[in-house]
């Protein structure tokens, strides 16, 4: 009862979105605070380590840092970082509408969803990763950041440059105002010329092994849908926003077909945090779980009035969940 002898109602609980970030997010030192402070963060790392067969752990906490960006590597380990978040907040009773994960990230959102167990994921995760690679071997390809040019230039940019000789093609859809582009080098550099012409800003070169979500990707596409196929899935608890289309996933059967076409297929990032605010509602939380705050970045672009907190490091789960 209140001071006056009225019943207190408590408000209902904040609706809450998880976002989890992708490939590029991954440092050396990553979520050593969390194993050190949460024992459900270091059970849930642990668990990793024994489903992949060596002490993935290990090298996010100590590198060296050239093995750890490996995309075989990255990958699960980034996936590692948000589980060790995940458990932690889990542990406490913190649970989401909806979440979404960029590119990678998508493999997280699942395994906070309940839809695979976090050392599923992972073993998936680095063949993919290891797939990726090598499609990206096979024939070599680039990506290019494009700022300050809206998606539907970038996209007129690609198809302008694009034919018999090479493809580009707008691979991720991360903020109004950024696009990454992705395909053959030479054709990257010929869409980035255009990107320009029509009155980008800048055109940065990234760091990448492959010309991810593009058509470069198939063989990687079409050998990681039998991994997915095989694996354990269930239906998630609550929706998971698909990259590939944007759309919220309640199926198992839907989950194991997104994240094939994921691959080749660009990642609408803004469809998909604009599809979570409508599934929490106009007072919805976006918390990014794992390392980096980039998703948060993006989000203040997206729906420049929402709320977003990044939960990376013990410090930031611990004033979290005392809040």
């Amino acid at each position: 009862m209140g001071e006056h002898g009225c019943a207190v109602v408590a408000s209902p609980p904040t609706p809450t979105v998880w976002l989890c970030p992708g490939q590029g997010a991954q440092k050396v030192g990553m979520a050593r605070d969390l194993a050190e402070r949460f024992p459900e963060s270091r059970a849930a790392l642990d668990a990793i380590d024994d489903a992949l067969g060596f002490k993935l752990s290990r090298l996010m906490f100590d590198g060296p840092e050239d093995e750890l960006t490996a995309t075989k590597n990255a990958q699960p380990a980034i996936l590692a970082h948000s589980a060790a978040v995940h458990a932690a907040l889990g542990a406490a009773g913190a649970t989401p509408v909806a979440a979404a994960g960029h590119s990678l990230g998508e493999y997280s959102a699942y395994v906070t969803s309940g839809a695979l167990t976090a050392p599923q994921a992972a073993s998936v995760v680095r063949r993919r990763g290891e797939l990726m690679h090598e499609a990206g071997t096979e024939r070599p390809g680039a990506m290019a950041a494009v700022l300050g040019l809206a998606a539907s230039d970038v996209e007129a940019a690609c198809q302008e440059v694009s034919g018999s000789t090479g493809v580009a093609v707008a691979a991720n859809l991360n903020a109004p105002d950024q696009t990454v582009i992705s395909g053959d080098p030479e054709t990257v550099d010929k869409a980035a010329a255009a990107c320009r012409a029509r009155g980008a800003k800048r055109v940065v070169p990234l760091k990448v092994s492959g010309a991810f979500h593009s058509p470069l990707m198939a063989p990687a596409a079409n050998r990681l849908r039998v991994i997915l196929d095989r694996a354990p899935f269930r239906d998630p608890r609550f929706p998971v926003l698909a990259n590939a289309t944007g759309e919220a996933v309640t199926t198992a059967a839907r989950a194991r077909r997104l994240l094939t076409d994921q691959v080749t297929a660009p990642v609408r990032w803004i469809d998909c945090v604009e599809h979570a605010a409508r599934i929490g509602g106009e007072d919805t939380r976006f918390v990014e779980i794992g390392p980096g705050s980039v998703l948060t970045g993006l989000l203040k672009r997206i729906l420049p009035g929402a709320s977003g907190i990044a939960l990376g490091t013990a410090d930031e789960v611990t004033k979290f969940l005392e809040a």
